[in-house]
């Protein structure tokens, strides 16, 4: 059975200043509510208080590793209003939750565009360009997530003037360009490098039958960033391969409902229910596996610190791979026999039927051998 690994107050002590981090002094000082979670149920319905730096509405979210690796956020535009213009030494994505509005993007050289988006678009900030948010309505308000890799940069420079107020054009990331923001794409495999996504609740998937069920899947690099992020989808009474890997992937429900298990090894899995909205952040190497319980084709997006992709000698993430050869994913042979009759209980109660036979078998044809 895992343990929490809690020690004696007198070795904690010993830890304490370096528990604290420039980081974690920001976050602070925004004056907001800081959740320490890794289940959010509902990013379109969490409450959220005045961020008067921004001018909005804001909530941040720091999952165990935030500290170190990558944090959330999540912002609201009132109706007919704007946020306050900012640049910033560390890379942004975002995902708009709700509502309809435009971003200008610009820099020290004079190059402005201005693109615009509605619930589902998906885009990246370019590194330290200006920008601002402006919400297009003037009844309803606009909100997004936003995933960022603030913490390390903050932590290194440990100066919060020169991280926001830098005048530096990083001419290879940002120059202006007309289309920047267009909905244009080079695929590269399983890779599409573009900067901006405009609705990705049906952007088109690639198969990855190598994440179990028949899925589809798509990863993106956007604005040149060293982050990336990615969308997996997967059919009706089907569920995918459970897997673990580093920490600071923020997995949101795009379409479907149904629930994921986390656990740690050598614990049983918890179960947690997840709708349009959802937000599920795994813990580190901890083992999650997602299942679709609804009607409709299940999809969910995960914006990720690259410290999530524990590769191998290939370049191939191990939470692809076989446990039987070193990987970090479990085969559906190898898995408990609760995973499977949970989700069978739970189609029925949908009455949906299991669509799952046919996995078992096609994995069954290319499965390693499993070793002692």
């Amino acid at each position: 059975m895992a343990k929490d690994a809690i020690v004696s107050d007198d070795l904690a002590k010993k830890f304490a200043t370096e528990k604290d981090t420039p980081y974690l002094r920001w976050v602070r000082n925004e004056g907001l509510d800081i959740v320490s979670a890794h289940y959010i149920q509902n990013l379109r319905t969490v409450e959220l208080k005045p961020w008067a730096r921004r001018g909005g509405k804001g909530i941040y979210i720091n999952h165990e590793a935030s500290r170190t690796s990558n944090d959330c956020y999540v912002c609201e535009i009132a109706p007919g209003k704007k946020l306050e213009p900012q640049r910033q030494l560390f890379e942004e994505m975002i995902l708009v939750l709700d509502g309809r509005g435009s971003t200008a993007v610009w820099n020290d050289a004079g190059q402005k565009i201005t693109f615009e988006w509605k619930a589902g678009a998906l885009f990246a900030i370019p590194l330290n360009a200006w920008h601002q948010h402006f919400n297009g309505s003037g009844s309803e308000p606009a909100r997004f997530c936003s995933v960022t890799n603030a913490p390390p940069v903050i932590n290194l420079y440990e100066d919060i003037d020169f991280v926001f107020n830098t005048a530096h054009d990083f001419k290879t990331r940002f120059a202006g360009e007309p289309d920047y923001f267009s909905n244009k794409g080079e695929q590269k495999g399983l890779l599409l490098e573009t900067n901006f996504v405009p609705d990705a609740v049906n952007l088109p998937l690639i198969s990855a039958k190598e994440r179990g069920a028949g899925g589809g899947h798509i990863r993106f690099n956007m604005a040149k960033g060293s982050m990336n992020s990615h969308i997996s989808q997967f059919p009706i009474g089907t569920y995918k391969k459970g897997h673990c890997h580093g920490p600071g992937a923020h997995v949101i429900i795009l379409s479907g409902e149904g629930y994921s298990l986390m656990w740690p090894e050598g614990d049983e899995p918890k179960r947690y229910d997840w709708e349009v909205g959802t937000m599920i952040v795994p813990p580190n190497m901890w083992f999650h596996q997602h299942f679709n319980t609804g009607t409709t084709p299940a999809r969910y997006l995960a914006f990720k610190h690259e410290v999530v992709s524990i590769r191998n000698a290939q370049g191939v993430p191990k939470a692809w791979i076989s446990r039987r050869i070193g990987g970090d994913q479990i085969d559906y042979a190898d898995e408990s026999t609760l995973v499977r009759d949970l989700f069978s209980s739970e189609l029925s109660k949908n009455g949906v039927e299991p669509k799952m036979d046919e996995a078992y078998k096609q994995e069954l044809e290319t499965l390693p051998p499993k070793v002692a």
